[in-house]
């Protein structure tokens, strides 16, 4: 059976932190499998930098489905959260692979001297999207500009980056530090704020006549849901990292099939979810996990050369302290090039 956490029953409880669940892995897994066949009941530990949620609806599906027990996998999830570090279980092989929310995280890390790379990315394009309403709507960089927009401390590395990829005077733009709720915007104390799109439920309170302006569409590149090893992993487990990947990619061409009825799995299996909202919102994390690449190199593709530009930027605007790393230490294309026919080749939804 395929297992959510270190728990004893299957529902997998949404209010945890993820500290103690990834503390109660215990210690390093052996994963030396040269193909899965040889890989029955293997056990992979995956460290997730947040709560599982419609972000991971394809892996979930692929534990929930017995996608992985098909593939001689026996697939442990270890959620994050504000409090939980997702590098050192996967340096420490308590976990066999990880995932960031956006790939900045990875460059960051390999940047610190953490020997991690791209494996796969599961969404298209980060997103983080900057909200607005009618009465002051932020649409296009030029609004940027005349708008005050709050962003967490977190991600205010983004608005520098769009500036220096346009070219707009940073002086230019208004930032207010904010938190993660859109209190702020519903009171007007800014016109503009940051976060995730597929939050739908939180960004229902500024009302259905928002405007969500995505960052990809003010010209900053990025990937989200990043799968990631260490080097050491890459070249001793590549077939294991393999099978995970082919097999979680077929768990989000059933949710591409099967869209309602994956929403109903996830939220039979994850507390914390609203079955209403994730059904309005599983459109949308399709559409940002599925476009004419995917459907051309299948599910979890990703471009070195914006993993290269999306560097380049970065190191534009100060990032790395120590020196910015290479396009070839933050990404392998061999598990990409390993799974190339268990990937499902899909586009984005109709």
């Amino acid at each position: 059976m395929n297992r959510f956490s270190n728990m004893s029953r299957r529902r997998f409880l949404q209010s945890g932190s993820g500290v103690a669940v990834a503390s109660a892995l215990g210690g390093a897994v052996q994963l030396v499998l040269p193909d899965a066949a040889s890989a029955q009941g293997a056990k992979v530990v995956v460290k997730y930098d947040w709560l599982m949620g419609n972000g991971q609806i394809g892996d979930i599906i692929a534990a929930e489905k017995g996608i992985y027990k098909e593939a001689g996998l026996d697939v442990e999830f270890a959620p994050g959260g504000p409090n939980s570090a997702t590098v050192p279980p996967v340096i420490s092989g308590a976990a066999a692979l990880g995932q960031f929310s956006e790939t900045p995280q990875l460059f960051n890390a390999r940047a610190g001297g953490v020997p991690v790379k791209i494996l796969a990315c599961g969404f298209r394009t980060g997103p983080y999207a900057l909200t607005s309403k009618p009465d002051k709507p932020l649409r296009n960089l030029e609004d940027l500009q005349n708008v005050r927009v709050g962003v967490q401390p977190t991600a205010r590395f983004l608005i520098d980056a769009i500036a220096a990829k346009n070219g707009i005077p940073i002086e230019n733009i208004t930032v207010i530090p904010v938190g993660f709720d859109k209190a702020p915007l519903v009171a007007g104390e800014v016109d503009a704020i940051g976060g995730w799109i597929t939050n739908t439920q939180a960004l229902s309170v500024v009302g259905e006549d928002r405007i969500d302006l995505l960052v990809s569409d003010l010209g900053l590149e990025s990937y989200a849901d990043v799968y990631f090893a260490t080097d050491d992993a890459i070249d001793s487990n590549a077939d294991q990292l393999a099978v995970f990947i082919g097999a979680t990619g077929k768990g989000w061409g059933w949710v591409h099939a099967n869209p309602s009825e994956a929403v109903e799995v996830m939220v039979g299996a994850v507390d914390g979810l609203d079955l209403g909202w994730e059904q309005k919102t599983v459109d949308l994390v399709l559409g940002l996990s599925f476009d004419e690449n995917t459907a051309r190199d299948g599910w979890g593709t990703f471009d070195p050369a914006s993993l290269e530009s999306q560097l380049a930027l970065y190191d534009q605007i100060g990032q790395y302290d120590n020196g910015r790393p290479s396009l070839a230490d933050v990404h392998t294309t061999s598990i990409l090039e390993m799974t190339a026919d268990a990937r499902p080749k899909l586009g984005a939804p109709a």
